[in-house]
C-alpha cells in the first residue's frame, strides 16, 4: 500500500492564502481574534446568518496570514471517510488517499468547514482530538496518528438560524472552540461593502441598504432567512449593468426568499416604498 495526495471530496476546495486578501471590511474585532487563535492553536467556530461574511472573512484571514485554505462545504451524506481519507483500489495495489482534513494536517493549513451542522453527527466527533489539547488526528485505517504543526487551525461555521434538534452541534463539540458570532454589517459598512463589491454609487447603495434595513424588521411574514448582504451585492450588480433598480431587487431578493406568491408581493411593497420605481 502506498500513500497519494489527496483526491478530495466534490465540495472541498483549495486556496493558497498568497496575494493580497480577499476584500473584507471589519464589523468589530473578529480579524484580531483570528489571529490570536491561530497564534495559541485555538479552534474556532463562526456563527451568523447566511450572507453575512463568514467565508469571506474566513478567506480573508488565511490571505493576511499566509496560510493554504482548504475548504469543506458540509452536506448530509458528508462521512468521516470524506474527511479523513479512504483506501482506493488500483490496478496492482491499494492506495491511501488522504481527506481534506488530513491533508491540512500534514500541509499545517487552515481547515474550513463551512455550515458544519449539515454534516451528519457523527462525522464531527473525528475533529475532538484535533479541537482540544490533544491536536492529534488518529487514523485508525492506516495507523497513523498525526500531531497537528502550530500553523494547522481548524475554522467551522454555522447559522444558527437553522439550528433545531436533529441538526446541532453537541455540547461536547462546542465547547471546544472559541466562539465568534457575526450579524450582518451596520448600514456604513454594508454600504462600503456594496461600493467595492457590488460596483454601486453612494446612492444605490444607500437605498439598497435602506431597503435591506426595512426587510429585516418583517416579523409577520415566515421566512426562513431575510436579506443578506450577498443578495445585496448581487442586486447592485445587476443594477450597474443596466437593469432597472425594482425589476433588480425583484430577482435578486424577493424572488430568492420566498416562493410564496403573497409574501412575494408583500415585499414588493416594501421594495416600491423603499426604492419608489427604480427604473
Amino acid at each position: 500500500m502506498r500513500r497519494v495526495d489527496s483526491v478530495g471530496v466534490t465540495a472541498a476546495a483549495e486556496t493558497s492564502g498568497g496575494g493580497l486578501p480577499p476584500f473584507y471590511v471589519a464589523q468589530g474585532s473578529e480579524c484580531e481574534l483570528f489571529q490570536h487563535c491561530h497564534e495559541k492553536s485555538l479552534p474556532l467556530l463562526i456563527k451568523g446568518p447566511t450572507g453575512c461574511g463568514k467565508t469571506r472573512f474566513v478567506e480573508h484571514m488565511a490571505a493576511r496570514l499566509r496560510r493554504p485554505l482548504i475548504t469543506v462545504s458540509c452536506h448530509d451524506d458528508l462521512s468521516a471517510a470524506d474527511l479523513v481519507g479512504r483506501h482506493l483500489i488500483g490496478r496492482a495495489e491499494t492506495v491511501w488517499a488522504d481527506g481534506p482534513l488530513t491533508r491540512a494536517v500534514r500541509e499545517g493549513a487552515i481547515l474550513y468547514l463551512d455550515e458544519v451542522v449539515e454534516a451528519r453527527k457523527d462525522t464531527t466527533v473525528v475533529l475532538h482530538p484535533l479541537a482540544d489539547d490533544r491536536r492529534i488526528l488518529p487514523i485508525e485505517r492506516t495507523g497513523e496518528l498525526l500531531v497537528a504543526p502550530p500553523e494547522f487551525m481548524l475554522v467551522m461555521s454555522y447559522n444558527p438560524g437553522y439550528q433545531n434538534l436533529l441538526k446541532g452541534l453537541k455540547p461536547s463539540t462546542r465547547q471546544r472552540f472559541v466562539a465568534l458570532a457575526l450579524d450582518y454589517p451596520s448600514a456604513a459598512v454594508e454600504q462600503a461593502i456594496l461600493a467595492q463589491e457590488g460596483g454601486a454609487s453612494a446612492a444605490l447603495a444607500t437605498q439598497l441598504v435602506q431597503l435591506a434595513q426595512a426587510l429585516r424588521r418583517l416579523t409577520e411574514h415566515d421566512l426562513e432567512e431575510t436579506v443578506s448582504t450577498r443578495l445585496l451585492v448581487m442586486a447592485a450588480r445587476l443594477v450597474v449593468s443596466g437593469l432597472g433598480l425594482r425589476p433588480a431587487c425583484r430577482a435578486a431578493i424577493v424572488d430568492t426568499l420566498t416562493d410564496d406568491a403573497d409574501t412575494a408581493s408583500a415585499l414588493d411593497e416594501v421594495v416600491a416604498a423603499v426604492v419608489g420605481d427604480g427604473d
